[in-house]
C-alpha cells in the first residue's frame, strides 16, 4: 500500500492531471527541476572546492551542507506550491458540485413560474405576471451564472468536452447575428457583417466556439453608444482565420487592461454602463478558442471603443 502510494507520487503526469496543471506549474515536476538543480550544484560545488581546498573531507563536507540547505529550500517551495495547487483543486471541485446542486431547483422554478404566468393553476392578474416575469428574468440570470460556473470549472480541471467537426465559420457568425437581433434593434444598434468571398471550412467545435464568439457580440452590442454600429470582419490570414469584432462603444481604461481576461474581472466603466455581468465571459472565451488552438486578443481606448480579435487554425 506504502509503495503504491510512493508510485503514484512519483507520477508526475498523473499528479499533474489530478491538480489540472500544467506540467511547468505542477509541484511534483518543479521538485525534479530542483532536484537536477541540486545535484548540479553539488557537483559543480565538489569541482571549485577540489580544486581551491586540499582537504578532501572539508570538501565533501562543504558540498553535503550547500546540497541539504538547497535540499530544505526545494522540499520548502514544492510544499507551498502543492498545497497552493490542492486548495485550488478543492476549490474548482466545490464550485462544480455547488454549481450542479443549483441546476435542479432553478429548472424546477422556471416550470412553476412559467406554469403560474400560464393561468392553469388559477387566474393571474396583470400585476401578478409583472411579477413573475420580474421572477423569470432573475431565474434566467441565476441559471446564466450557474452555466458560465459550470464551465470554468470544467476549464480549471481540464475537462471542458471539445466536439470537433469541420464547419463554417462564416454559418456560425451568420446564426449568432441573428440571434443577438432583439438585443441590438433594443439598443439601437446596427451589426455589420464584413467577410471574404471564399472563407474555407475549418474543423472546430461549433458550440463551444459559438459560446465564445457570441459573448464577444453580446458585449459590442451592450457596451457600444446608442446607433452605434458593430462591425464583425471574418478573413483569411495564410493558414488561419481571423475574426474581429469592433464596437465604438465605452471602450476600456488603459489600468484596467491588463486584468480584462481574468475570472470574475469587470472594470469600473463596464459597471457604470451596465450593471449586469458575472465577469467570466470573456475569461471563458478566450479558454476555449486557445484550447481549440487558437488566440484572442483586443485592443481598446477609453470612450472611443474596443476591438476583440481571435484566430482559429486552417487546418
Amino acid at each position: 500500500m506504502i509503495g503504491k502510494k510512493i508510485l503514484e507520487q512519483l507520477n508526475i503526469f498523473k499528479q499533474c492531471r489530478k491538480y489540472g496543471l500544467p506540467l511547468w506549474q505542477c509541484p511534483q515536476f518543479l521538485f525534479l527541476v530542483m532536484g537536477i538543480i541540486i545535484i548540479s550544484s553539488s557537483l559543480l560545488t565538489y569541482a571549485i572546492g577540489s580544486h581551491y581546498i586540499e582537504d578532501p573531507l572539508l570538501v565533501a563536507l562543504l558540498v553535503i551542507i550547500i546540497s541539504i540547505i538547497l535540499l530544505i529550500i526545494a522540499s520548502t517551495i514544492t510544499h507551498s506550491f502543492e498545497t497552493l495547487a490542492e486548495t485550488n483543486r478543492m476549490k474548482s471541485e466545490f464550485v462544480s458540485i455547488v454549481s450542479h446542486q443549483l441546476r435542479s431547483p432553478l429548472s424546477n422554478l422556471k416550470w412553476v413560474i412559467e406554469l403560474l404566468m400560464s393561468g392553469k393553476v388559477c387566474p393571474v392578474a396583470e400585476k401578478q405576471i409583472e411579477y413573475f416575469r420580474i421572477l423569470r428574468e432573475n431565474s434566467k440570470r441565476m441559471d446564466e451564472l450557474v452555466s458560465d460556473l459550470l464551465t470554468v470549472s470544467r476549464i480549471e480541471q481540464g475537462r471542458l468536452p471539445l466536439q470537433k467537426e469541420k464547419a463554417s465559420l462564416k454559418e456560425l457568425v451568420e446564426k449568432i447575428i441573428k440571434e443577438t437581433e432583439i438585443l441590438a434593434k433594443a439598443s439601437n444598434i446596427e451589426i455589420e457583417f464584413i467577410h471574404e468571398d471564399r472563407i474555407p471550412e475549418i474543423i472546430f467545435d461549433p458550440s463551444q466556439v459559438k459560446l465564445a464568439i457570441a459573448n464577444l457580440v453580446e458585449n459590442a452590442v451592450r457596451y457600444a453608444k446608442s446607433k452605434g454600429i458593430v462591425k464583425i470582419i471574418l478573413k483569411r490570414d495564410k493558414d488561419k482565420l481571423c475574426l474581429e469584432v469592433k464596437d465604438s462603444g465605452v471602450g476600456i481604461p488603459e489600468k484596467d487592461q491588463k486584468y480584462i481576461f481574468q475570472k470574475f474581472f469587470r472594470s469600473e466603466n463596464a459597471k457604470k454602463y451596465q450593471a449586469e455581468g458575472s465577469g467570466l465571459g470573456l475569461y471563458i472565451a478566450k479558454s476555449i478558442i486557445e484550447k481549440s488552438g487558437g488566440k484572442m486578443g483586443f485592443s481598446s481606448k477609453e470612450n472611443k471603443g474596443s476591438t476583440f480579435w481571435l484566430t482559429l487554425p486552417i487546418k
